[in-house]
Formats: structure tokens, C-alpha cells, sequence
């Protein structure tokens, strides 16, 4: 499945705050998932297996180191949870890069995906995901609402994060 996001990731000092506007909103909370991303060598974007209770998938992806909203084009292909056996495929073919784990608090409001991370080593972090599954949305809306929600969360720009948890746990 492919699709497009608009997303930012920053540090996060007050989860809980976040946590009580996404509750006033009335966004949907999907569950608390402890998660590993183990993330392969590619010659471009990034790959990498998500395995938790909730997501579970082999994510491709291609988005360009920035702070703010940026677009990332996505190909996601579900998997069984914790089955093994791709990965060690994966890792002999490619082999690891980085292993991240981490705590995820998911919430939905319509097509606006919301993470409370606490990654270990890392520290807590907030993402906000503005999904365009089908097309029928369009960057300049995606846009719209995820800067909605950074002004909303009180995100400042020395919060927000340029690169994934993989470049941060090998201390790019």
C-alpha cells in the first residue's frame, strides 16, 4: 500500500500535556504499543520491520532529512506480529543498521495520526502523521493540519527533529 504523509517528529518535555489536548479533541486512542524497528541497509530511503502488539509491518520509505513538516512517500506491506522469520531474511540479505525500541501511545483524529514515544536511550518524543491513504487529500491540506496541530502542541522549532530514531541511536 502506498500513500503519502506529512509529518513531523520533535522532543517532547510535556507528554502529558499533549496527551490531555489530544484527549479534548476527543481523538481516538488506539492503545499503548511497545514497539522494535529494526531498520536495514538500502541504497535509497530507508526500510525497515516495525514489530509490535498493535503495528506490525515492513515499511519502505523516502523523505528528506528536514526539521518541520516534510512529505515522506511510503509503501507499507503488513505483517505477522513477531514471526521471525522475515527479518532474519531481511537481515541476511541487507543486514541491520540500527535497532530502535520503543513505548507508543497511538491516537487518531480522522486521518491525523498522533505518537507519544518514549524511545529507550532517547528520550520522549511527539509525531504527528497527516495521512493521505488514497489521494484524495492533497500535500497543501496535509500541511494545513499538521501545522495545525504544532501550533496547537506548542511545538517550537528547536524541539523538532530533522532525522529518524535510527540516525539518532547511531548519533547522526
Amino acid at each position: 500500500m502506498q500513500r503519502i504523509n506529512i509529518e513531523i517528529k520533535a522532543r517532547c518535555s510535556h507528554p502529558e500535556e499533549i496527551r490531555d489536548l489530544l484527549e479534548k479533541q476527543q481523538a481516538e486512542f488506539i492503545g499503548t504499543d511497545p514497539q522494535a524497528d529494526t531498520y536495514f541497509n538500502v541504497p535509497n530511503g530507508r526500510l525497515k520491520l516495525r514489530e509490535g502488539r498493535i503495528e506490525n509491518a515492513l515499511i519502505h520509505y523516502h523523505r528528506t532529512d528536514q526539521a518541520g513538516p516534510k512529505r515522506s512517500d511510503i509503501s507499507l506491506y503488513k505483517t505477522q506480529p513477531r514471526s521471525g522469520e522475515l527479518k532474519e531474511v531481511l537481515t541476511a540479505a541487507l543486514g541491520v543498521i540500527a535497532v530502535v525500541s520503543k513505548r507508543r501511545q497511538i491516537y487518531f483524529i480522522e486521518n491525523v495520526k498522533f505518537h507519544l514515544d518514549e524511545v529507550q536511550h532517547l528520550g520522549n518524543f511527539v509525531e504527528i502523521e497527516a495521512i493521505d491513504r488514497d489521494g484524495s487529500i492533497g500535500e497543501e491540506k496535509l500541511r494545513q493540519q499538521c501545522q495545525y496541530y504544532l501550533d496547537l502542541f506548542k511545538i517550537t522549532d528547536k524541539d523538532l527533529v530533522e532525522v529518524s530514531y535510527s540516525d539518532l541511536a547511531m548519533g547522526k
